[in-house]
């Protein structure tokens, strides 16, 4: 499992396109969000750095 918080996932939409994002990567992963703590939850078989990367690029940086 790999966690990110997300500063800047703030609505509905932002949590849609990081699950798109997410499986984007991996077409089987399980994504958990919690919008009012800005956290996702990740099941995955994919790379955290490639996770990592991806989210930044689609403006969704992962606090250090």
């Amino acid at each position: 499992m790999v966690e990110f918080k997300l500063p800047d996932m703030t609505c509905g939409h932002c949590a849609a396109t990081v699950k798109r994002t997410v499986q984007a990567l991996d077409a089987s992963a399980q994504v958990d969000v919690d919008l009012p703590t800005h956290m996702v939850r990740i099941e995955t078989s994919a790379d955290e750095a490639a996770l990592r990367a991806a989210l930044t690029e689609e403006g969704y940086a992962p606090a250090s």
